[in-house]
């Protein structure tokens, strides 16, 4: 009897783990994240590997505490079986969307011995207190950024984040290994790709570095990453605009190392349970962190936009419809969280009596079918406050 191929067997791989230029993303992966593998067995693990080991049912040892070195060696098994887990289905810590990446990383080169061998870079300020060259991720920059000491290669700075983030900060690409111009038409290609990805469902983020020159930024030069948006945060700006400042760095000239895309399906049930509150007369509102195309694409698939072709961006971008006629043939509507911030300021402005303050959130939640995109924590705030 032939066996039947193993799930792994059927999988096609398309792409060359000698490539150097896959190389370069798979590094930029395992540098510009910050998520760990880690397991700390609990007690109830323990007790429950205990009972297998002693043939008995775990309600037997329900009650009862164990010896302290018979949990310490519970956890050590458990800790040793779950590292021969494959990388898919071990435990890790850190943000949500890097675990994907590092598990995918970690098949390519080891996590510990790479982040080991090129540490983030740290230097005592003047005050003898260690700084750590990094800048963590929020939902408001949407990227996360890490100085790396690369050894004899010196200083690099290695970023991750959302695509509309990362290549405006980017004027070169890595192609074939060696780093070109980021032209118009390159980049283009890639807000193309980072679209195509979108519709899909995926979520896609973008890696850049930049080799730091050794005769400036050497060892003892003391990184602002504390002050940094004060220089850097305007995406606009070029590295030559605040290079003589002191403790700045490079924040923009970036090199761009690629795009990654990750499936993150909805849960299972979600479009039903969607069904059902529409059912019993309530409004389903998205809001999420996602880019617009991805968003849409998911919102499609749990119901929440179920007429995407009737949505007001498609009408207006792909149909070419006025935008008086799109609004009002419109069932459902994809906002960014950039228009909402635009808008919010706008509405600042208003006095608290003008009959149009506030209206352009109540257009938007008017709609049958309403999507917020790559929103903020506090704009998620106001979209309640604009539901009740």
């Amino acid at each position: 009897m032939q066996d039947l191929p193993k799930p792994d067997d059927k999988i096609q791989i398309e792409y060359d783990i000698t490539d150097a230029a896959f190389i370069s993303l798979v590094q930029a992966i395992a540098l510009g994240t910050y998520t760990i593998f880690t397991y700390d067995p609990t007690e109830d693990e323990s007790k429950q590997l205990y009972a297998r080991i002693q043939g008995k049912p775990v309600a037997a040892y329900e009650n009862v505490t164990l010896d302290p070195s018979v949990i310490r060696e519970m956890r050590a098994r458990l800790i040793v079986a779950e590292k021969k887990l494959l990388y898919i289905h071990r435990h890790c810590k850190g943000d949500a969307s890097e675990t994907g990446l590092v598990q995918f990383a970690q098949a390519i080169m080891d996590l510990d011995d790479i982040r080991g061998k090129y540490k983030t870079h740290e230097y005592k300020n003047d005050a003898g207190k260690p700084i750590e060259c990094l800048i963590p991720f929020s939902s408001d920059i949407k990227f996360n950024a890490f100085i790396r000491d690369m050894g004899e290669e010196g200083h690099w700075i290695y970023m991750k984040g959302a695509p509309e983030r990362i290549l405006t900060r980017c004027s070169r690409i890595l192609v074939d290994g060696e780093e070109v111009e980021f032209s118009q038409e390159i980049r283009e290609e890639c807000n193309q790709a980072n679209s195509d990805f979108g519709k899909l469902g995926e979520r896609v983020l973008a890696f850049a570095r930049y080799r730091l020159p050794t005769d400036k930024f050497n060892a003892s030069y003391q990184y602002d990453v504390r002050n940094w948006k004060s220089w850097g945060l305007d995406p606009k700006r070029s590295y030559a605009d605040y290079s003589e400042e002191p403790g700045t760095f490079p924040m923009h000239d970036l090199c761009l190392v690629g795009v990654v895309s990750l499936n993150d399906p909805p849960r299972p049930k979600v479009d039903l349970s969607v069904n059902k509150c529409r059912a019993a007369g309530i409004k389903v509102i998205m809001v999420t962190g996602d880019q617009p195309p991805t968003a849409a694409a998911i919102a499609n698939k749990v119901n929440i936009l179920k007429n995407p072709k009737k949505e007001f961006g498609y009408l207006c971008n792909t149909m070419k419809m006025d935008k008086e006629k799109a609004w009002e043939a419109a069932t459902g509507v994809v906002i960014h969280g950039d228009l909402l911030a635009e808008k919010h300021l706008e509405d600042q402005k208003l006095d608290d009596l003008d009959p149009n303050k506030g209206k352009y959130m109540q257009d938007w939640i008017s709609k049958p079918e309403v999507v917020f995109a790559r929103t903020t924590p506090s704009q998620k705030l106001l979209i309640v406050n604009a539901c009740q």
